[in-house]
């Protein structure tokens, strides 16, 4: 008997600490810089009790670097667009969703659930959803900007600010060509390449930071860029007008999900969760101007979030939007076309 109580003594001795305990009260929150206001933690950290450390990246590509460096044991919580996540599901680097915690799926924007990248709605649950979008200042520009194909015109010589993504630029370019955003084919990118340099006279800024303060400065007078830049532009100066691009609009989703080596899962359904009610995703969506997954937060929003143009985008048009998706392979082209069109 003696035996047995030391060997058992001995086996619980060896269990990892913590484990007849809860979880450490802490999450680690991976994502782009200031992309959860300092309120919503603030408000979660008082209502659990769990302590929030925010890491952020630059670009979905050096998140992917950095999770599969970890394993995912570094993050407990990770946003990311939509194909940067479709990688990392199919590399078995993400966790399901404990629906039992996530219990407001029933909750959202049906037009936000079910994507290509997590069609069964196991590994993600939605952030936010944008659409990019062009506006230029009319004091600067003297003719109607109808789509794409417009920046192209001589008369925006040196004053178009676009964000710093090769597969974004190069998808318009694509779509001018009649093209989707995905095309893999090497003669028709090779058709896009020799467009696309036809554009670099009249960029004057790769900017995917602060396109809204280039716009506002009069440094450009029109800028392609994401819908959360051009709803900040359009808050300053009403007059900006804004182009929803007669050859067809992007769309992408911003997710929230969870590493497969997550140190703090629970915390991490938990925060998930909290994201979910109405009154927390109004405070989020208002902050960041970016499409609320959560219907039920527009009666907690502001007339002027639901009357602009920049968020609130025609539902016919979103109807018809294409999402930029993982190409596999294929993206090398992509980036060696945005290298060579860069150094020109």
């Amino acid at each position: 008997m003696k035996k047995m109580l030391l060997l058992l003594l001995c086996l619980l001795l060896a269990l990892p600490t913590g484990a007849f305990a809860e979880e450490e009260k802490v999450l680690n929150l991976f994502t782009w810089e200031l992309y959860v206001d300092d309120q919503t933690i603030a408000d979660f950290e008082a209502a659990t009790g769990i302590r929030v450390v925010y890491a952020s990246f630059d670009s979905n590509e050096s998140m992917l670097a950095k999770l599969q460096l970890s394993g995912g044991g570094d993050y407990d919580v990770i946003i990311a667009s939509d194909y940067a996540i479709n990688i990392a599901r199919k590399a078995g680097l993400l966790q399901k969703i404990d629906k039992s915690i996530v219990d407001r799926f029933d909750t959202l924007d049906p037009l936000l659930l079910s994507p290509y990248f997590d069609p069964d709605n196991e590994y993600s649950v939605p952030y936010m959803s944008g659409t990019p979008l062009i506006i230029y200042n009319p004091d600067y520009v003297d003719f109607e900007i109808t789509g794409y194909e417009s920046l192209w015109d001589e008369r925006l010589k040196d004053s178009v600010v676009v964000m710093d993504d090769a597969r974004n630029i190069i998808g318009i370019t694509l779509k001018t060509l009649g093209q989707s955003f995905n095309v893999t084919d090497d003669a028709i990118l090779q058709q896009a390449a020799e467009k696309l340099a036809k554009l670099r006279p009249n960029i004057r800024s790769f900017n995917s930071d602060t396109p809204d303060a280039d716009i506002l400065s009069g440094e450009c007078s029109v800028a392609y860029t994401y819908g959360q830049y051009a709803a900040y532009a359009l808050m300053e100066n009403p007059e900006l007008q804004v182009v929803y691009p007669q050859e067809g609009v992007g769309f992408g989703i911003d997710a929230l999900v969870i590493p497969e080596g997550a140190k703090h899962p629970e915390n991490a359904n938990l925060f998930i969760n909290f994201l979910l009610q109405p009154e927390i995703a109004a405070q989020v969506a208002q902050a960041q101007q970016f499409r609320t997954p959560v219907p039920g937060a527009y009666e907690f929003l502001p007339e002027s979030y639901l009357s602009d143009p920049t968020i609130i985008v025609p539902e016919e048009l979103l109807k018809d939007a294409e999402f930029i998706i993982d190409v596999g392979e294929h993206e090398t082209k992509f980036q060696n076309i945005w290298t060579d069109f860069k150094l020109q």
